[in-house]
């Protein structure tokens, strides 16, 4: 049986920075420098979207991102950030906020220790480790007291180098469908332009005389007696389409929900609340085909009744970046979505037979898209147990 040490005798933990509203400065300022905050830490590796700048005083040397350096946040809200790690793979111009730390690896390979955070028994210690009523935290001893199967420095090396080609394809996955996405938003604004500025003068209906809305149910702990499939934010991630539900969680209720609370195929379903303001109004389409399933209170389902619009073309009007700024949510903490603002919604109807060109366009994309999907999967679940193998 291989031996396991303690993380504290093979890294040190380096705190982010600590800044005020008065040491933020402007992107182009040659005094700042950018810094990393927590959700700047993707599953696929670092965002550099929305990138905050400081002071370059308010940072030490030993602040500054080097490769191998693994970020970690350690301060959320939100469980489900909290957690989550990246490494870095090459020197950054970059610092990172208070809410995040730096493992740096002093012994071992630095490939090899990055991979460990990202395997399932890391996970399960930072399940345990976050707690709190509002604000998770990992302190450092809950990373020093994590322990670390012992490799050859050559074993290390081999399964640094089997991971890192696993993750590579995923994310060359995650690329092909990102193009793949862009490929659709290009044809649609090339076919119709934008939906709110209208460039082609397109007559406009309300979304909400096209169809209508229903808040989702909300659900209690101790409900029992009736099982049912449900879709929650949290099945959302990237989707454009979910097409059949047995996969989605199942919920326990009291009593069999009305006709109106049950989905059906071709209904269009928002995030309505959630305390990440981006997740706010993001929407899908679901096809539940022949499987019961409910929507929970934190989702709105709106159904078309008119042959104004079809769904492919609908959707992607509510998906583009100025109909969600229409839609962006308001509230101190939790940003929410309601019917009211839905109702204020003017929605272009061009030609349907335009609209049938796009659908059709939207299918054989998909068609491609569920292959690629497909692949992605089988690779995610063989890193998964490499992980599984590797680390224990």
């Amino acid at each position: 049986m291989k031996q396991r040490i303690k993380l504290r005798s093979i890294i040190q933990q380096v705190r982010g920075v600590s800044y005020k509203p008065i040491d933020i400065k402007a992107a182009g300022d040659p005094d700042a420098i950018a810094l990393l905050r927590a959700n700047n830490i993707q599953d696929d590796g670092l965002n550099f979207e929305d990138l905050i700048f400081i002071d370059k005083k308010k940072v030490r040397s030993n602040q500054m991102i080097l490769k191998g350096d693994i970020l970690i946040c350690t301060s959320s809200g939100s469980k489900n950030l909290v957690g989550k790690a990246v490494i870095a793979d090459r020197d950054l111009p970059c610092t990172f906020g208070a809410f995040c730390k730096i493992v740096r690896v002093k012994a071992m390979d630095a490939a090899f220790v990055g991979h460990f955070f990202q395997s399932p028994r890391y996970r399960r210690e930072i399940s345990k480790a976050s707690a709190g009523a509002n604000i998770n935290n990992i302190r450092n001893e809950h990373i020093d007291d994590m322990e670390i199967l012992v490799y050859s420095d050559a074993e290390q090396h081999r399964i640094a180098v089997v991971l890192d080609k696993v993750s590579d394809l995923i994310a060359k996955h995650r690329q092909q469908l990102d193009k793949l996405d862009e490929l659709v938003k290009s044809r649609f604004i090339k076919m119709f332009g934008d939906p709110v500025l209208n460039p082609f003068e397109w007559s406009t209906r309300p979304l909400l005389e096209m169809g209508y809305c229903k808040n989702g149910m909300n659900f209690h702990t101790g409900d029992r007696g009736i099982e049912m499939h449900c879709l929650g934010v949290g099945d959302f991630k990237e989707y454009s389409v979910i097409d059949g539900t047995d996969h989605l969680p199942i919920v326990s209720l009291n009593e069999v929900p009305s006709e109106e609370s049950m989905l059906q195929d071709g209904d269009i379903v928002f995030v309505r609340s959630n305390g990440n303001k981006a997740l706010v109004g993001r929407c899908l389409v679901v096809y539940p085909r022949s499987t019961p399933t409910t929507y929970s209170g934190f989702c709105i389902r709106y159904r078309l009744t008119g042959d104004e619009v079809n769904t492919a073309y609908l959707l992607r009007v509510l998906k583009t970046d100025s109909m969600r700024e229409r839609m962006a949510g308001r509230g101190a903490n939790i940003q929410n979505l309601n019917q009211q603002i839905l109702a204020t919604l003017e929605i272009p109807t061009p030609p349907m037979r335009l609209q049938e060109q796009f659908a059709a366009f939207v299918a054989q994309t998909d068609k491609s898209k569920l292959a690629i999907k497909q692949s992605l999967e089988k690779l995610e679940t063989l890193k998964k147990s490499l992980l599984q193998k590797y680390f224990g």
